[in-house]
């Protein structure tokens, strides 16, 4: 995942080609969450735009939201989180993905942080 940005929110998005970007949370913020209990994904077919809370996370700790990192529409959901919303605390970078989004404007991509920005915030 070499082309993978950052939010300062803890989202990751990794552009797939296609004008598709897959989108999850870090590491560190399934980490800071706790155990998760729950996950409520956007449609399938929603319009999304950069900087909208697009689906609820909850752990044992807290409740808190999946903040888009750009903008398009949810083309695929995962929904093995429906059921096991604890791949993410097991895998949050690979299969505990949340959503991917169709582009509407690639450039936003630019507008993150690559991991070593991210790596600065976290330090």
């Amino acid at each position: 995942m070499s082309d993978i940005r950052y939010t300062e929110d803890h989202e990751w998005v990794v552009n797939e080609g296609d004008n598709r970007a897959r989108v999850g949370i870090t590491d560190y913020a399934q980490d800071q969450l706790g155990e998760l209990v729950f996950i409520e994904l956007p449609e399938v077919g929603s319009e999304v735009s950069q900087g909208d809370a697009i689906a609820v996370i909850e752990s044992v700790k807290s409740a808190s939201d999946l903040i888009s990192p750009v903008s398009g529409k949810v083309v695929e959901v995962n929904e093995t989180l429906d059921e096991e919303p604890g791949t993410v605390n097991e895998d949050a970078m690979g299969a505990g993905w949340f959503v991917v989004i169709e582009l509407s404007d690639p450039a936003e991509l630019d507008t993150l942080m690559d991991e070593d920005a991210y790596q600065q915030i976290l330090d």
